[in-house]
């Protein structure tokens, strides 16, 4: 058993796809699967289920999969320990960052990292928030830069980059835009548009109406937030949406007493030794103070 053998069932795994698996790899299909006919002789047991095209673990797969990716992300690390003592930066950065944060944060800051690190495969996932949360708790991401939960979460190691001051907001022809004076009540009257209960942005909200003993009038939801912008801004429903976002569309609604913010940085996972090129990427985006080295 190798790493190249294990590394082949991890992707078979992934994807549900031997010919998937191979294209993801850079490999032949027939590679793939010796690779994992040796692993299941080498065990004595079948991984997988080969039901005409589908493919799923068995029993046995799924006990040895956590083990597998544990092995792997040692073996990384181990890796990592020795080769960051000296040597280039270079190398696969995996980061995962919101369609948010993507778009209005880090232009500036891949521009300098592209600029100054040209050896370094940059691999960015748009995905959001929550899941490149859980992505660098399992090993399969080095950064989230992400909006950071609520309630601080010890497993991973969060450093936060940028306050973002949250708005409710409607449309300008919005009943709730024509109010002089909006409560949090009056809210509740209305239909509502926010990001789905899993998302940091919406458990902000949710606990605020809670913790004032009241219940939202939830219409939609989406988790991108161009979208629940285009349709707040068409008269759908209010919403709570980074101030920034706000435009001619939209009226920020003023609530006496309230002042929403969530925080957005980056959290990586305190048992991994992170690469050179993740200690670069830190660098350009924490203040001199706050870095590591």
């Amino acid at each position: 058993m190798d790493t190249a053998t294990l590394t082949a069932f991890m992707e078979v795994a992934r994807a549900e796809s031997f010919s998937q698996a191979a294209t993801n790899l850079h490999l032949t299909q027939p590679a793939i699967s010796k690779r994992i006919s040796s692993l299941e002789q080498s065990l004595g047991v079948e991984l997988f289920d080969r039901v005409g095209r589908r493919i799923a673990l068995t029993e046995a797969g799924r006990a040895l999969l956590p083990r597998a990716q544990q092995l792997l992300l040692e073996l990384e690390d181990m890796r990592r320990a020795v080769g960051n003592l000296s040597g280039p930066v270079n190398g696969t950065l995996k980061v995962g960052t919101s369609h948010h944060i993507g778009l209005h944060r880090l232009p500036p800051v891949l521009r300098a990292f592209s600029t100054q690190y040209r050896d370094v495969r940059l691999d960015l996932r748009f995905i959001d928030s929550e899941e490149a949360y859980d992505a660098v708790l399992s090993g399969d991401l080095e950064l989230g830069i992400v909006t950071l939960p609520p309630i601080p979460d010890a497993r991973l190691i969060a450093r936060e980059i940028w306050d973002d001051p949250l708005a409710f907001v409607a449309g300008i022809d919005h009943p709730l835009a024509k109010q002089k004076k909006v409560t949090l009540a009056d809210l509740t009257q209305h239909a509502a548009i926010l990001p789905s209960s899993s998302t940091f942005t919406r458990q902000i909200a949710a606990r605020l109406f809670h913790d004032s003993g009241l219940e939202m009038k939830l219409s939609m939801t989406t988790n991108y937030l161009e979208t629940i912008k285009m349709m707040a801004s068409i008269g759908l429903g209010w919403s709570v949406l980074p101030a920034s976002m706000a435009d001619h569309e939209l009226k920020i609604l003023k609530i006496n007493g309230i002042d929403l913010h969530r925080s957005l940085g980056v959290v990586y996972h305190p048992r991994r030794t992170l690469s050179r090129a993740a200690q670069a990427m830190l660098d350009l985006l924490l203040p001199p103070q706050e870095r590591l080295s």
